[in-house]
């Protein structure tokens, strides 16, 4: 016999919507098993019928014939051989009343009945463990629904401990149910085969015995066929004994596990989180705006499929794009006083989707998932030897590490400033130094800043004189004209990383240590967001840039900035060192660490030629040979790379970060 379809016992706890999409198909089918044997017994019962009349007629007709002698007819004589006729026929429709007689017994007994227990036993067996399975499914959502509105802080353990006991209570029951709904699914493959079968089995036999009493109908080879016929039946029913016994025997291991599999977040003191997952699925609630106060939560199943956030639905055959996860951002989020909630923004800045985890392991994993997506690690030839690695990368920042760049092989031009009257290429080869310890750049245990505002920008504003103090520590554009009239002019959109007090800014060797403190301290303790700024370079100035209001969160002057050097690895970390006075009277030494769009190179190139302008501003002859030495394009604009502009994210602020305007 052909293999039969059959539901996954081990994808029952999960009930996934891929396991509902094909329950959906096992249901259809019982729905059309159902109508159809409806029908069929309706056909059989005509025919049981039939033969009941059949006997029926039969014996009528036998008292009939026999009732002819009693009738007193005028003109009766010479009807003695017609009487004595009419018995012998009366005898023959008798003894042909019992050959229909046991016809009508043999035919209900093997043909209708069993139709009628297949449809009253299994049919209606099906029938209601859907109804229970139905059930169990809405009690748990409601249960799920209870425990995702369980308040974040101050807590009532013992309502907590009541709701965990609930959605375990009811998760166990749906498993159950859906573990005896999918046997009987399963069991009913095999029984709606015997259901069709034995029923005529039984007709076809009562046939051939009423047939075989009368006259010799059948040949032998119609014996031979329903023998057959009736061993194929027999070996069925030996596949289904089988089956059900391996059925009972997975159901009992499955029911067998322990219990904390059942509660949401059994595991929350310390989960076993895997943070090197480039996909992942599973029920979150997503937040939907419903007024302009009002929101509602939807459980929904998400998985991840390349670089899309993907949503699914019960019932629903494929899942639907809800976001692009391409450097995009995620972090964890404080919403309507629920736990585990965590927030996807856009990589132009705006607010995405809200989304809410079961656990506190499944929020950390999901969030680590999104952010190694983010990266695109998942288009390298061996995406998870290279997640694996930028997190073991990450967590080195436990072990004091000397370096975090290579030596300088490449044309870079994060030079110091003693550099700066250099050959055009600013490629300068430098003897093989002492690499300075750590402790020796960086203070051990120097706290880290991770938001933009920034202490010496405060400073500054403070001891402008009588200009009126922002409370925000930001400033107005127009308080900088002398970008209008700067030589150099230069826009790159750049992510705030974190900043950090240094000892020493006499090597860029203190911006990598700086970069692996900062970048190591965010992988520990899962800070994922980004404060996004546009970095002008002038002439005179370096200043971050709130892109939405236009408004200069910091000012730095490019006198002030001392060291600058982009990663050697990461072409796309960036950061600088900038010497700024103290209320004291000495000067205080801070490293800030970006992540641009475009290559860091090119800021540094950027900052390098905004030194340079300073230093030959007082010789004119100087700096116009300075300008004539930068390449022009067909609109007069100076090109400051050699190279193009780095099209890969298709950003329009890295087309105009790679010209300058004089």
């Amino acid at each position: 016999m052909p293999a039969v379809d059959k539901l996954l016992l081990e994808e029952a706890l999960q009930d996934s919507p891929q396991t509902r999409s094909l329950l959906s198909v096992f249901e259809e089918d019982a729905g059309t098993l159902t109508d159809y044997t409806n029908q069929l017994l309706q056909a059989m019962q005509r025919v049981y019928g039939a033969q009941n009349e059949m006997c029926l007629a039969t014996q009528q007709l036998s008292k009939q014939l026999l009732a002819y002698e009693k009738q007193n007819f005028a003109l009766g004589k010479g009807d003695e051989e017609v009487i004595s006729t009419l018995h012998c026929f009366s005898k023959v429709v008798d003894e042909l009343n019992v050959l229909h007689t046991e016809l009508a017994k043999q035919l209900a007994d093997t043909m209708v009945l069993p139709i009628i227990q297949f449809r009253e036993k299994d049919l209606t067996e099906v029938s209601t463990l859907k109804d229970l399975f139905g059930l169990a499914s809405n009690e748990h959502d409601l249960s799920m629904a209870k425990y995702s509105r369980l308040p974040k802080k101050k807590e009532n353990e013992k309502a907590k401990t009541e709701v965990v006991k609930e959605v375990a209570a009811a998760r166990r029951k749906q498993h159950l149910s859906s573990l005896q709904y999918y046997c009987a699914l399963n069991a009913l493959q095999y029984r709606k085969r015997v259901a069709m079968m034995e029923p005529m089995i039984g007709f076809a036999h009562g046939q051939i015995n009423f047939f075989k009493k009368g006259a010799e109908m059948f040949s032998q080879s119609m014996n031979n066929f329903l023998s057959s016929v009736a061993d194929m039946v027999q070996s069925i029913q030996g596949e289904l004994e089988a089956e059900a016994e391996k059925m009972r025997v997975s159901q009992q291991e499955l029911l067998s596990v322990d219990e904390s599999i059942y509660a949401p977040d059994f595991d929350v003191a310390a989960p076993q989180i895997n943070r090197n997952l480039i996909q992942k699925a599973g029920y979150l609630n997503l937040r939907n705006k419903t007024g302009l106060v009002t929101t509602t939560w939807e459980r929904l199943y998400f998985f991840t499929q390349g670089g899309n956030l993907m949503c699914q639905p019960r019932g629903a055959v494929a899942g639907g794009l809800i976001q692009d996860l391409d450097n995009c951002s995620v972090m964890a989020v404080d919403c309507e006083d629920r736990r585990y909630c965590f927030q996807i923004t856009t990589p132009n800045g705006k607010s995405g989707i809200i989304l809410q985890a079961e656990s506190r392991k499944e929020n950390e994993e999901w969030i680590c998932a999104i952010n190694n997506i983010s990266r695109q690690i998942y288009l390298t030839d061996n995406p998870e030897a290279v997640a694996i690695k930028l997190n073991q990368t990450a967590l080195q920042a436990v072990t004091p590490i000397t370096s975090f760049g290579k030596k300088h092989e490449s044309s870079c031009p994060s030079q110091n400033l003693r550099n700066s009257e250099m050959e055009n290429d600013r490629i300068v080869p430098t003897a093989e130094l002492r690499v300075p310890k750590a402790d020796e750049l960086i203070a051990p245990g120097t706290p880290i800043q991770f938001d933009i505002v920034l202490p010496a920008t405060e400073f500054l504003e403070q001891n402008r004189g009588n200009r009126r103090i922002n409370p925000f520590g930001e400033t107005e554009d127009e308080t900088f004209p002398e970008a209008e009239d700067s030589l150099l002019q230069q826009m790159f959109i750049v992510r705030f990383l974190g900043s950090m007090a240094v000892k020493t800014d006499t090597t860029t060797e203190v911006i990598y240590e700086a970069m692996r403190q900062v970048l190591a301290a965010r992988a520990i303790h899962n800070i994922f967001r980004m404060t996004e700024s546009h970095l002008m370079v002038t002439s005179q100035t370096l200043r971050l840039i709130d892109p939405q209001t236009q408004v200069t969160r910091a000012n730095f002057e490019l006198t002030s900035v001392t060291q600058f050097a982009a990663h050697q690895e990461n072409k796309r970390l960036v950061g600088f060192v900038v010497r700024t006075p103290e209320s004291t009277g000495g000067e205080a030494l801070s490293t800030y660490i970006f992540e641009s769009n475009s290559e860091g190179e090119k800021i540094c190139y950027a900052i390098n030629l905004g030194k340079e302008i300073i230093e030959v501003q007082k010789d004119p002859e100087a700096l116009a040979q300075l300008m004539l030495s930068i390449p022009l394009t067909n609109d007069g604009k100076y090109v400051l790379l050699n190279d193009q502009p780095d099209d890969s994210d298709g950003s329009p602020s890295e087309n105009r970060g790679a010209e300058s305007e004089a």
